[in-house]
C-alpha cells in the first residue's frame, strides 16, 4: 500500500521528502505534484523501477519517459544543448515544458528512445518537486501520471491513492495542482522546433508560433 505524505505546498516539512527519497533510492515508485499534474517518479538509474513505471503507465520503450531536472546546468549533463536550444531552454526553464533532446552517454541506453536515441527533459517550477530533487541529489526519471487507457493526466492525491494503491510506494500530497501535461517541444528534428503536444507551457512564453 502507498505511504502518502501530505506536505505544505510552499514550505514542505524536510522529513517527509527525505522518507520519499530513500524510497526512491531503494528502488521505490512515488506521484508527486509538479506544475503540470502528478508524475509518476523514479530512480534513474534502477531498472526494475524503470520498468515499473512504464508498465503502470502502461507505455513502451517508444514512449519518451522524462527526466526532472533542477536547472539548467543539471540538464546539460544529460542532454546534447546547442546555443540557440539553450536560449530557448532558459526562456522555458522552470516552467510546464518537455524538450526532446539528443541524450548524451550518461543517460541509460535503456531509458532513451530505442532508435533516436533521445530524451525527454525538463524543469519543473514547483517547490515540492525541486526540493525533492535536492534532496535526491539527481534528476529523477519520470512521465505524466495518466493512468492506462485514459487521457487525461490526474491531479488529486487521494484520487491516485484510490486508484494506485497498491502500485505505488508512496504519493506525495501538496494540494490539487493543474490538470494539465506540459507542453512538448522536440528539438531534436533541426533547427526549428517541433511542437509534439500543446499543454500548459505557453508558446508565446518562448517566442514561437508553431502549427
Amino acid at each position: 500500500m502507498a505511504q502518502l505524505f501530505e506536505v505544505h505546498p510552499d514550505n514542505p516539512q524536510p522529513r517527509f521528502l527525505r522518507q520519499c527519497a530513500q524510497m526512491l533510492q531503494a528502488g521505490g515508485l512515488g506521484a508527486i505534484p509538479t506544475d503540470s499534474s502528478y508524475a509518476f517518479v523514479c530512480h534513474l538509474n534502477d531498472k526494475g523501477a524503470a520498468e515499473a513505471l512504464r508498465r503502470v503507465r502502461g507505455v513502451d520503450d517508444k514512449h519518451h519517459l522524462t527526466l526532472l531536472c533542477r536547472d539548467l546546468s543539471e540538464l546539460a549533463t544529460y542532454a546534447m544543448v546547442d546555443n540557440r536550444q539553450y536560449r530557448l531552454l532558459k526562456l522555458a526553464t522552470p516552467g510546464a515544458y518537455t524538450f526532446i533532446l539528443p541524450a548524451t552517454k550518461e543517460v541509460p541506453r535503456r531509458l532513451s528512445h530505442p532508435s533516436r536515441r533521445t530524451i525527454g527533459l525538463r524543469v519543473p517550477d514547483h517547490r515540492v518537486t525541486q526540493d525533492l530533487l535536492a534532496l535526491f541529489g539527481e534528476p529523477l526519471l519520470s512521465t505524466t501520471l495518466i493512468p492506462p487507457g485514459e487521457t487525461e493526466p490526474m491531479n488529486d492525491a487521494a484520487d491516485v491513492c484510490d486508484r494506485l494503491d497498491r502500485q505505488l510506494q508512496f504519493v506525495l500530497d501538496a494540494g490539487a495542482c493543474p490538470a494539465q501535461p506540459t507542453t512538448v517541444l522536440d528539438l531534436s528534428q533541426g533547427d526549428e522546433p517541433v511542437l509534439v503536444r500543446q499543454g500548459r507551457g505557453e508558446l508565446s512564453r518562448l517566442g514561437l508560433q508553431l502549427d
